[in-house]
């Protein structure tokens, strides 16, 4: 800290005593961060969340996905060089964490706002958007603040402005988990589709059960039992 400074960065606290559980601390951060966007993807692909209507939306799901991976190595690279013995380089890779993680949320918003066109009764489309709008808006403004306030001398300020950007990050990973979870309550659907159904049929069932085309039994009769019309299968709320 410097001699005018009444409120420690995050990074100070990290950079003494606490650096090694500061470093597992950003690197698990990342770690599940990260998984969380490729979840979403295959998710998406396999059709357990709203999937993607086009190629424009699997581009922007990708470069969301590389962004984040470059503002995952950021933190923690900035949690390895520290701000005491590494000035410059933490720098660095803060401003490098900061613009990875805002320009993939800018991604992720673009990316929702082609799904919400297709998709525009799910609800929860629009409300992950607007959340993640939230977080660009409000980390850009911080990000510029922080940065003016520390390049100025005014560093408790901007140790003020270090807390609350890492706040909003929070709030930003439990977005994640908001996106995700429409997959969770989506399971009981497609484990009714996989046991009950067969590419839109009854299976077919043994001894005298009957087959999935014209209702007849094996041998091609239907004994004197008169079939019915084959129950549709549910459609999975994907979101």
């Amino acid at each position: 800290m410097e001699p005018n400074q009444s409120i420690a960065y995050i990074s100070d606290i990290g950079a003494q005593g606490l650096q090694p559980l500061f470093i597992a601390g950003c690197t698990v951060t990342c770690v599940f961060l990260d998984l969380s966007f490729f979840a979403e993807r295959w998710l998406r692909h396999t059709g357990r969340l709203a999937k993607n209507m086009g190629i424009a939306e699997k581009v922007l799901s990708g470069l969301s996905i590389i962004c984040a991976i470059g503002g995952a190595c950021g933190l923690v690279l900035l949690s390895i060089f520290d701000t005491v013995r590494h000035p410059n380089l933490h720098d660095g890779f803060l401003l490098l964490f900061i613009a990875g993680y805002v320009i993939s949320a800018i991604f992720i918003c673009a990316e929702y706002q082609r799904l919400g066109v297709h998709f525009r009764q799910h609800r929860i489309l629009r409300a992950s958007f607007w959340m993640k709008l939230f977080f660009i808006i409000i980390e850009i403004f911080l990000a510029a603040v922080f940065i003016g306030t520390g390049y100025t001398g005014h560093t408790s300020i901007a140790a003020v402005f270090e807390w609350i950007i890492a706040l909003i990050f929070t709030f930003y990973v439990f977005t994640f988990f908001v996106d995700l979870l429409p997959a969770s309550r989506d399971h009981q659907n497609l484990t009714n589709l996989e046991v009950g159904y067969v590419d839109g049929a009854m299976p077919e069932r043994s001894g005298n059960g009957y087959a999935v085309d014209g209702g007849c039994g094996f041998d091609g009769s239907t004994d004197g039992i008169q079939t019915e019309e084959r129950p549709k299968p549910p459609v999975a709320q994907n979101y």
